[in-house]
C-alpha cells in the first residue's frame, strides 16, 4: 500500500517537476571575483603562400618584421622588404580564473592589413597585456584559420573567414593575477538574468542546504553568502557545496525577433490576449518584355530595341479578420498565430501590432 502511494505520487509530481526545468546553480550565477581578464597584443603571422599583407599598403607589418629580426640579431637597417609571406595580426585571448604560471589558454588571431589568409601561417611569439598594461602570457604556434580562399585568373571563391583563426593552447601563462581567494569572508552571487524570485529561492535553497541563514538576498541580481557561517573550511569548499544546487529559475516573458533573418523565439511563460487579426498581402510585379524592331530590306535603317515594360501592384483580397483567441500556454498561443497561415516576417509584423496594441502578454525585443 505504501509503496503504491508512493509511486502514485511521484507520477503526480513529474509534470510539476518538469515544468519546473530545475537548473544548476553555477548555471545560474556568477561567483564574485571569479572572472577572467581578456589579453591583447600586436604580432606576426609568417609562412602564408602568397597571401600575407601588401607591404606598401600595410607599413606597419614592414615595421614589425624589421624589429624581429634585429631583436635577432639580423641588421636590415636601410634594406627595402617586399614579402608577401608575412601578415600584421592581433592577438587576443582571455586569463581564464585561477590561472597559474606555465597555464596554457587559446588564442585568436586575426589580421589587420590586407592579408587574404591565415591559412598554414605561424604566428611568431608575441606578448599579450592585460588593461593595465603588464604581460601576463605570450602566444606562439600555428595558425588554424577558419576558412579557404581559392582564387583563379578570371574568378576567386572565398568560404568562411581566412583572415582570422585559433591557436588552441597557444599562449603560454607568465604572470598570475593577484587575488586571495581564501581570504574571502563574505561570496556575492551575481545573477546572469536579475529577478527576484530567483534569487529569493537561491537564498531559501542554501539556506536549507546548511540547516542555517547563510545566505541573504540584496537585490535582484544579488545574493551574499556569509563564509564563516556555513563551517567550511575556506571559501571554495562552501561554492563547491552550493554551486550543483538545483534552482527553478524565473523570468520575465519575452517575445525576440530578428527581422532580418526572420527568426522568431517565445519563452514559455508567453501569453497572449483575444485578438483580431488581418494581415493583407501586397504584389508589386514589374515585368520587361523588350521588343526588337527590324528595318525593311535593303533599306539604310538600324536594328533598335524599344523597351516595353509592364508594373501592376495586385492585393489579395481573400484574408478577412481572423480571431486569436486567449493563450493560457506556449502550445496555444502557438498554435493561434499558425492558423493565421502567414510567413515568419510577416508573423514579426503580426505579433509587433499585437504588442502595440496590448494584447502580447510579454516583453516583445527586436534585435
Amino acid at each position: 500500500m505504501t509503496r503504491a502511494l508512493g509511486l502514485l505520487l511521484a507520477l503526480l509530481l513529474l509534470p510539476a517537476m518538469a515544468a519546473a526545468s530545475p537548473v544548476r546553480l553555477k548555471d545560474l550565477v556568477e561567483f564574485d571575483g571569479v572572472r577572467g581578464n581578456d589579453l591583447v597584443g600586436y604580432g606576426l603571422v609568417v609562412g602564408l603562400n602568397g597571401t600575407g599583407d601588401g607591404i606598401r599598403n600595410a607599413p606597419f607589418t614592414e615595421d614589425i618584421m624589421a624589429g624581429i629580426l634585429e631583436r635577432l640579431g639580423v641588421n636590415v637597417t636601410g634594406e627595402q622588404f617586399r614579402p608577401r609571406n608575412v601578415a600584421a595580426v592581433l592577438v587576443t585571448a582571455t586569463l581564464p580564473p585561477f590561472a597559474r604560471t606555465g597555464a596554457r589558454i587559446d588564442v585568436t588571431v586575426s589580421a589587420i592589413g590586407d592579408a587574404r589568409s591565415l591559412l598554414g601561417g605561424t604566428l611568431i611569439m608575441t606578448p599579450l597585456n592585460g588593461a593595465d598594461g603588464q604581460i601576463y602570457a605570450v602566444a606562439q604556434g600555428a595558425v588554424i584559420a577558419g576558412g579557404i580562399s581559392v582564387e583563379g585568373a578570371a574568378a576567386s571563391v572565398v568560404q568562411g573567414v581566412p583572415t582570422a583563426g585559433v591557436i588552441p593552447f597557444g599562449a603560454r601563462v607568465e604572470r598570475e593575477v593577484a587575488f586571495d581567494f581564501a581570504a574571502m569572508a563574505r561570496v556575492r552571487l551575481a545573477l546572469r538574468n536579475p529577478d527576484f524570485t530567483t534569487a529569493l529561492r537561491i537564498e531559501q535553497a542554501i539556506n536549507a542546504e546548511f540547516g542555517r541563514p547563510v545566505a541573504a538576498m540584496l537585490d535582484a541580481g544579488t545574493v551574499a553568502v556569509d563564509i564563516p557561517g556555513t563551517r567550511m573550511p575556506s571559501p571554495a569548499h562552501a561554492l563547491s557545496r552550493i554551486e550543483g544546487l538545483a534552482i527553478a529559475p524565473e523570468g520575465r516573458a519575452r517575445v525576440v525577433v530578428d527581422p532580418r533573418t526572420g527568426t522568431i523565439v517565445m519563452g514559455a511563460d508567453v501569453r497572449i490576449g483575444r485578438v483580431a487579426v488581418a494581415q493583407g498581402g501586397l504584389t508589386l510585379r514589374v515585368e520587361e518584355a523588350p521588343m526588337v524592331v527590324q528595318p525593311n530590306p535593303f533599306s539604310d535603317g538600324e536594328t533598335v530595341v524599344v523597351p516595353r515594360s509592364r508594373a501592376g501592384i495586385e492585393e489579395d483580397t481573400r484574408t478577412g479578420l481572423a480571431e486569436i483567441g486567449p493563450g493560457t500556454n506556449l502550445s496555444e498561443v502557438v498554435a493561434g498565430l499558425n492558423a493565421l497561415g502567414v510567413a515568419p516576417r510577416d508573423m514579426i509584423a503580426i505579433l509587433s501590432a499585437i504588442s502595440a496594441a496590448g494584447a502580447l502578454h510579454a516583453e516583445f525585443v527586436l534585435r
